[in-house]
């Protein structure tokens, strides 16, 4: 984790207690291996990614290959979660975490529309999404929209 902020920027210590405890299902295979290769958001005309849920979860799989889209919650695990205030480069001043995009935030919780390409056993293929390789996956939601 880089622990640098930029001029602008504001970090807080975190909370004590932490009231959530979540089970990571699996594990995202993308491109990307540093974060600043990934795209600043998915796009369904980029490359195929796997998303290979854990076996023990096979089961939850059924029926998903009736959605042509999906909503991945997945866990940014290398991101910093202490800063409230950041300066995201091109702008002309500091933003509230919660009035970005950016990875960096309390819960580092991504989502990202996805196409669904095609399903392999308990891997998905699809394309949209904007993360590193090897990032924890959290949960998998039929996108209706």
């Amino acid at each position: 984790m880089d622990a640098t902020i930029r001029e602008g920027e504001k970090a807080v210590d975190p909370p004590r207690n932490f009231d959530a405890s979540l089970v990571f299902i699996g594990t995202i295979h993308t491109p990307w291996h540093e974060r600043g290769d990934c795209p600043r958001q998915g796009d369904e005309a980029g490359p195929d990614c796997r998303i290979d849920v854990d076996p023990h979860w096979r089961e939850a799989l059924e029926g998903i290959e009736a959605y042509s889209r999906l909503q991945v919650l997945y866990w940014m695990n290398e991101a910093r979660r202490d800063l409230v205030l950041q300066w995201p480069r091109g702008a002309e001043k500091p933003c509230g975490t919660f009035a970005l995009r950016s990875p960096v935030r309390p819960n580092p919780i991504a989502s990202s529309i996805v196409l669904l390409v095609r399903r392999e056993g308990t891997s998905l293929i699809v394309r949209g999404l904007d993360c590193r390789d090897g990032t924890p996956l959290l949960d998998l939601k039929p996108h209706r929209g």
